[in-house]
Protein backbone atom coordinates (compact mmCIF):
# COMPACT_ATOMS: atom_id res chain seq x y z
CA UNK A 1 0.00 0.00 0.00
CA UNK A 2 1.72 3.35 -0.88
CA UNK A 3 0.97 6.42 1.28
CA UNK A 4 -1.71 9.16 0.96
CA UNK A 5 -2.25 12.57 2.16
CA UNK A 6 -5.32 13.08 4.23
CA UNK A 7 -7.15 16.53 5.35
CA UNK A 8 -8.55 16.03 8.81
CA UNK A 9 -12.00 17.52 9.97
CA UNK A 10 -13.07 16.24 13.76
CA UNK A 11 -14.61 17.53 16.48
CA UNK A 12 -13.80 16.13 20.22
CA UNK A 13 -16.27 16.43 23.09
CA UNK A 14 -14.32 16.32 26.15
CA UNK A 15 -13.84 17.72 29.55
CA UNK A 16 -9.93 18.67 29.14
CA UNK A 17 -9.42 20.62 26.16
CA UNK A 18 -6.23 22.03 26.99
CA UNK A 19 -4.70 18.77 27.39
CA UNK A 20 -6.37 16.67 24.43
CA UNK A 21 -5.38 19.67 22.22
CA UNK A 22 -1.40 19.34 23.35
CA UNK A 23 -2.04 15.73 22.76
CA UNK A 24 -3.50 16.35 19.30
CA UNK A 25 -0.41 18.35 18.43
CA UNK A 26 1.92 15.63 19.56
CA UNK A 27 -0.30 13.09 17.41
CA UNK A 28 -1.03 14.57 14.36
CA UNK A 29 2.32 16.81 13.94
CA UNK A 30 2.64 21.12 12.57
CA UNK A 31 -0.11 22.37 10.60
CA UNK A 32 -3.11 21.05 13.19
CA UNK A 33 -6.18 23.60 14.27
CA UNK A 34 -7.40 23.14 17.32
CA UNK A 35 -10.20 25.63 18.63
CA UNK A 36 -12.38 25.16 21.36
CA UNK A 37 -15.73 26.18 20.84
CA UNK A 38 -18.79 25.16 23.79
CA UNK A 39 -18.65 21.20 23.76
CA UNK A 40 -15.03 20.56 22.99
CA UNK A 41 -12.70 20.92 20.33
CA UNK A 42 -13.01 21.68 16.68
CA UNK A 43 -10.17 20.16 14.79
CA UNK A 44 -8.89 20.66 11.46
CA UNK A 45 -5.60 19.74 9.91
CA UNK A 46 -4.34 18.77 6.42
CA UNK A 47 -1.26 17.19 5.00
CA UNK A 48 -1.08 14.23 7.49
CA UNK A 49 0.19 11.53 5.19
CA UNK A 50 -0.60 7.79 6.11
CA UNK A 51 -1.57 4.84 4.52
CA UNK A 52 -5.30 4.82 5.10
CA UNK A 53 -8.10 6.66 7.32
CA UNK A 54 -8.37 3.93 10.09
CA UNK A 55 -4.95 3.82 10.80
CA UNK A 56 -4.55 7.59 11.41
CA UNK A 57 -7.73 7.67 13.25
CA UNK A 58 -7.03 4.80 15.41
CA UNK A 59 -3.96 6.76 16.41
CA UNK A 60 -5.80 10.20 16.60
CA UNK A 61 -8.32 8.75 19.22
CA UNK A 62 -5.70 6.86 21.27
CA UNK A 63 -4.05 10.34 21.83
CA UNK A 64 -7.68 11.75 22.72
CA UNK A 65 -8.14 8.91 25.17
CA UNK A 66 -4.80 8.89 26.87
CA UNK A 67 -5.77 12.36 28.48
CA UNK A 68 -9.46 12.04 28.57
CA UNK A 69 -10.90 8.57 28.63
CA UNK A 70 -14.58 9.77 28.46
CA UNK A 71 -13.77 11.72 24.92
CA UNK A 72 -15.96 11.70 22.12
CA UNK A 73 -14.63 11.80 18.78
CA UNK A 74 -16.52 12.56 15.36
CA UNK A 75 -14.08 12.89 12.47
CA UNK A 76 -13.94 12.67 8.31
CA UNK A 77 -10.38 12.12 6.80
CA UNK A 78 -10.53 13.09 3.26
CA UNK A 79 -7.53 11.62 0.61
CA UNK A 80 -8.00 12.11 -2.97
CA UNK A 81 -11.25 13.17 -2.97
CA UNK A 82 -12.93 10.41 -1.13
CA UNK A 83 -14.19 11.60 2.27
CA UNK A 84 -13.99 8.29 5.20
CA UNK A 85 -16.18 9.07 8.40
CA UNK A 86 -15.65 8.07 11.82
CA UNK A 87 -17.25 7.77 15.11
CA UNK A 88 -14.52 7.11 17.76
CA UNK A 89 -12.60 3.88 16.50
CA UNK A 90 -15.77 3.04 14.44
CA UNK A 91 -16.19 3.35 10.69
CA UNK A 92 -19.68 4.87 9.70
CA UNK A 93 -19.33 5.76 6.43
CA UNK A 94 -18.34 4.14 3.23
CA UNK A 95 -15.78 6.07 0.67
CA UNK A 96 -17.95 8.95 -0.39
CA UNK A 97 -16.74 11.44 -3.20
Amino acid sequence: MSLRTFALSATIVTGDPNGVGAALSDALGRGVVVRADGQGLTVEASGIVGVEARELNRRLFSAVLSVDDAARLHAMWTADGVSEKFRGYVYLKGPSR
